[in-house]
């Protein structure tokens, strides 16, 4: 049987084993704790690093939406400069395509000049005459379209056969034929009204006997030098498209004279040749004064 005393020295051993294991095992609320902050600075840093991640891919946005605006900017230029060459090419297509119509209409009349009629109803054509590269008279001529071609105001001389050649020209299938056709009525009557009136101002010595408003008729009288006769000339221009006489006739009392050589010469060349130039010539040969 124990004392009390080795039953105390047995107890304090117990409580020493106890308090030494206590002291041996860290206290559990304690390490929970160390957990928990660990897993915060975890979180703080994932935290930081997203923060971070987050900013460079708005950075990166930011670039790539203004990379973006500027090739669109770019491209709207382009498309836009595109565009404007391609309306210069449209315009200049447009209008080599109006001077194409322009051009065709032009030829198909003959190369006159022609405008709208103030009810627009028909056109009126403007028809120059010239002889010797020097411009003459012009004369103008209104046509009617509807229903049918039809001639309405002009200017052109009475003496000039206008409803004939419209006839003749078949003026309602062939406008372009009866054109070229008046126009070279008209020409030949201007060229014959200028050599007439050359033939009035260079040849003083060569006297105009007669003619007539539509220059076909020509009558004139010359005075040979060396036998001091007179000779009489008539051209007859009976084609009247023309500025040459058709015939040449010469009166003279001195029938050998005009069967000379030097004669029958001078009526090939006043057929042959514009009346003044021919005068000019039979001046410097001395057939006449």
């Amino acid at each position: 049987m124990e004392g009390p005393s080795s039953k105390g020295v047995l107890g304090q051993l117990s409580q020493l084993e106890v308090q030494a294991r206590s002291r041996r095992k860290p206290p559990q609320p304690r390490s929970r704790v160390d957990g928990l902050k660990a897993e915060a600075e975890a979180l703080t840093m994932r935290r930081e690093q997203l923060k971070a991640e987050i900013q460079t891919h708005a950075s990166l946005q930011k670039l790539r939406m203004s990379l973006d605006k500027q090739s669109t900017h770019e491209e709207e230029e382009e498309k836009m400069d595109e565009d404007s060459e391609n309306s210069q090419i449209l315009q200049l297509m447009a209008r080599h395509a109006q001077l194409t119509d322009l051009l065709h209409a032009h030829h198909l009349i003959g190369g006159y000049d022609i405008i709208k009629t103030r009810n627009s109803k028909g056109v009126c054509v403007s028809m120059a005459t010239a002889y010797e590269g020097v411009y003459l008279d012009t004369y103008n001529l209104e046509v009617d379209l509807k229903p049918t071609l039809r001639i309405g105001r002009h200017n052109i001389p009475p003496f000039i056969p206008l409803d004939s050649i419209a006839e003749q020209g078949n003026m309602q299938t062939d406008i372009r034929a009866f054109l070229d056709s008046l126009s070279r009525h008209l020409n030949a009557f201007a060229g014959r009204k200028q050599q007439l009136k050359i033939v009035k101002e260079q040849h003083k010595s060569v006297e105009v006997m007669e003619s007539n408003v539509l220059c076909s008729i020509l009558v004139l009288m010359f005075t040979v030098p060396r036998v001091k006769t007179i000779v009489l000339c008539t051209l007859d221009y009976s084609d009247h498209t023309r500025c040459l006489p058709t015939r040449v006739c010469f009166e003279c009392e001195d029938k050998e004279l005009l069967d000379s050589p030097e004669w029958k010469k001078n009526c090939s060349l006043l057929t042959e040749t514009p009346v003044h130039k021919a005068l000019t010539t039979m001046t410097k040969m001395g057939n006449i004064l």
